[in-house]
């Protein structure tokens, strides 16, 4: 049995692709929803009628399990959880970094989890806390790739899943995005990152997976580890994670949380249900507060939420219309907010990565500016072919047209004729000007300055705009002029 990852389509980092593993296909990105065979409070054939193709069960509470051991060996996984879909197993490396320690060693989880029949076994890694010391991070970091290395001595390459740890350290989980790779896993999952999400340091989690990402091959399926919430699914596939795993679904239905794409509600502060749902359509909030059986409807309702979420990021992928999805998002809370503008840094790396052409690009305030399509135009302007003298008219209310004329379209910046109708420049919702959006359009006049050295820039601006040109020009010192 292999695993194969085949990416479809692409927007920025993000992939919708189709994980091959055995004759089995899962379309990414996708969720895999927690299961614990003891504790169904939705049994994984309820999943799969919801349209779950994989799921995730701990091979250590199966080996520990005097009613489900000797079952799992005897009919393997898939019969004692009546799923026939894909079956990933963790190995015993949560509660290793719960309880210190397990009694089972890596050969024995790796070799037990291929025995119950799990088509993507983990290996027993060493789940790093974010404040490990450097030393410490870099010594765990070893011994993971050390048990990797080991269980493909027992199984083969294609079966098994690759964890990437190093701590908070963005240099050391480079190092480690390109050990794994260096082992040809086609499964690579980001681990010891619920602690970061737990404690909303999103910007530390883009850093991280960001760093990961980089050491990685193009061709790995990315898994984040533990990442639950739907209000973040939507960074963490703009980062290029092509698989999450959730038991919030159900741990926040225990703790009477109702969750949305935007974020978790109190389900008895709730007057109405805003979800359409079968749950929420058929109970009204104070029947669903006082049901009998209210954990399980309610995490059917988070599980349906987490599964309409991936659908949209899917789609959103389709159209080309990822950015404002995770604009979006992350306007929700103030650290997730952080996050998108961290992702943002990394615009150079993002534009290698993004599709060439969109349906649109819709201008969403100050962090549209550093999205990767304009990144793209300004590292493109310079091929535009230019005479001895050309005039950039920078005027909201005034198109120009002429072989020696530029018109001015922020946040992209000076455009020939020829591109008008082009994307992104044609194919952008722009509402009216603002110095955020001129000032990065003057990146592009500057590029041109630059990359045109025999041409001389006559710049002619609107009154309004003039401050923000001069600021935004004060390093080029010659090749134009503001009239």
């Amino acid at each position: 049995m292999a695993i194969n990852f085949e990416v479809l389509q692409k927007d920025i980092a993000g992939r919708v692709g189709r994980l091959r593993v055995g004759e089995k296909t899962v379309k990414t990105p996708f969720l895999f929803p927690v299961i614990n065979p003891h504790i169904q409070i939705i049994t994984p054939g309820e999943m799969q009628e919801m349209g779950v193709e994989a799921l995730i069960t701990n091979a250590y509470i199966v080996y520990k399990s005097k009613e489900f051991r000797e079952r799992a060996l005897a009919e393997g996984l898939h019969a004692i959880l009546d799923f026939d879909g894909v079956i990933m197993t963790d190995s015993g490396a949560f509660q290793q970094s719960v309880y210190g320690d397990v009694d089972i060693g890596n050969l024995e989880t790796v070799r037990f989890q291929h025995a119950i029949g799990s088509e993507i076994i983990v290996p027993l890694d060493i789940a790093t806390p974010p404040a490990a010391e450097y030393d410490h991070a870099r010594e765990e970091l070893d011994i993971t790739c050390a048990r990797i290395a080991e269980a493909l001595g027992e199984v083969p390459a294609g079966h098994l899943a690759a964890p990437v740890q190093g701590g908070r350290y963005a240099d050391l989980r480079r190092m480690a995005g390109e050990r794994v790779r260096e082992f040809a896993a086609p499964f690579c999952p980001i681990g010891a990152v619920v602690p970061l999400m737990e404690s909303y340091r999103y910007s530390d989690l883009v850093h991280v997976v960001m760093a990961a990402k980089q050491g990685l091959s193009p061709a790995a399926c990315v898994h984040l580890f533990g990442a639950g919430h739907p209000s973040m699914f939507a960074l963490a596939v703009a980062m290029g994670c092509d698989a999450f795993d959730s038991a919030a679904y159900a741990l926040y239905a225990r703790e009477g949380r109702y969750m949305t794409p935007r974020g978790s509600m109190k389900l008895d502060e709730l007057n109405g249900l805003p979800c359409a749902c079968a749950v929420c359509r058929t109970h009204t909030a104070r029947e669903l507060q006082t049901a009998p059986d209210r954990e399980r409807l309610l995490a059917l309702h988070n599980l349906h939420v987490s599964l309409a979420e991936i659908e949209r990021i899917r789609q959103a992928i389709q159209d080309g219309t990822l950015w404002e999805l995770v604009d979006d998002r992350c306007r929700n809370h103030p650290r997730l907010l952080g996050g998108y503008r961290t992702l943002l840094g990394y615009g150079d790396r993002l534009e290698q990565q993004d599709r060439a052409s969109k349906r649109r690009f819709f201008y969403r305030g100050s962090e549209s500016c550093g999205r990767s399509e304009v990144m793209r135009y300004h590292a493109r302007i310079g091929r535009i072919a230019l005479g001895p003298r050309v005039r950039i008219v920078v005027d909201e209310h005034r198109g120009c047209s002429g072989e020696d004329v530029l018109s001015f379209r922020p946040p992209f910046g000076p455009y020939p004729a020829a591109l008008a109708e082009t994307f992104p420049v044609g194919q952008s919702e722009i509402p009216d000007w603002d110095g955020d959006m001129v000032g990065a359009g003057c990146a592009g006049i500057a590029t041109l300055i630059r990359t045109h050295p025999e041409t001389m820039f006559e710049i002619e601006c609107e009154d309004r705009w003039r401050p923000v040109v001069t600021a935004a020009l004060q390093g080029q010192e010659e090749g134009f002029v503001i009239l």
